[in-house]
């Protein structure tokens, strides 16, 4: 007679988890500018992905530079921590699903305002013809979101560590199917073993650089958004390239979820 053991709330959570990835995974089969793509191929300058590379590069200095505490003043960071001790706590002195859900939702919680803010400044910009000017702006809405998600989970986001495996996630959501379940196979072996040696990831702890780090996922970001910043550069037609701003911060959103939650959940585990 076959032996049943109840899974703990975290073993369920892990579960649900793998099911969350592996469905991310299958939406990575065809991107959302593939139509644009093969309509525009053959009239994108070949000099606008060397442009965007820069630009793309350059927003990540900017931003990561002197920006963290303009973005910082856009969500209440204190709270957030004060947030996560309490779900903490709460799943410590009762250990369900509910509490253990707690953590996931909270990090999804503030997704729908950085959307909607995304979504205006995108179409914002494409109504005046605007692309390459919006890339700083853009970037600093996909970094407030990935630093909530971050500090939801429990995690700092200051360290030139922590900002690598924040542009692992970015360079890896922006990548087509081979090259993404490829990708997403090392950032999960890079998480077993942030875990194994106590979740904190030090300065040497990475094998590459914060400033390569920087120019891998420029490109990701560049060799998939070149259709939609092209059209985003012509008045009015750029309206078309804007919605997709939205999309591409939604997207990176979903796989930190996935990427911290692993993280977090292989502690409880």
């Amino acid at each position: 007679m076959a032996i049943f053991t109840k899974k703990t709330p975290w073993e369920k959570e892990w579960q649900d988890l793998l099911k969350k990835e592996a469905k991310f995974a299958s939406k990575r089969k065809e991107g959302p500018t593939s139509v644009l793509m093969k309509k525009l191929d053959r009239v994108v300058p070949q000099k606008l992905s060397g442009t965007l590379n820069t630009a793309f590069f350059k927003a990540f200095q900017i931003v990561f530079e002197k920006g963290t505490g303009i973005i910082e003043k856009t969500y209440n960071k204190d709270k957030k921590e004060t947030d996560f001790k309490v779900n903490t706590y709460a799943s410590e002195l009762t250990e369900n699903r509910k509490t253990a859900k707690e953590f996931t939702r909270q990090a999804k919680s503030a997704k729908g305002v950085n959307l909607l803010i995304s979504s205006v400044e995108g179409i914002g910009m494409g109504l005046v013809g605007s692309a390459i000017p919006d890339i700083p702006v853009f970037i600093a809405m996909v970094l407030k979101s990935v630093y909530e998600i971050a500090l939801s989970y429990g995690y700092e986001y200051q360290s030139d560590a922590e900002k690598i495996f924040i542009l692992k996630i970015i360079e890896t959501a922006m990548c087509d199917e081979e090259e993404f379940l490829y990708r997403d196979a090392a950032l999960n072996e890079d998480i077993h073993n942030i875990v194994l040696a106590g979740d904190s990831i030090g300065d040497g702890d990475w094998t590459i650089s914060k400033e390569t780090q920087m120019k891998a996922a420029a490109a990701a970001l560049s060799e998939e958004m070149i259709y939609t910043k092209f059209v985003q550069g012509f008045f009015i037609v750029g309206l078309v390239g804007g919605i997709f701003d939205p999309v591409y911060v939604n997207r990176i959103s979903d796989y930190a979820v996935l990427k911290y939650r692993r993280r977090f959940l292989e502690g409880k585990l």
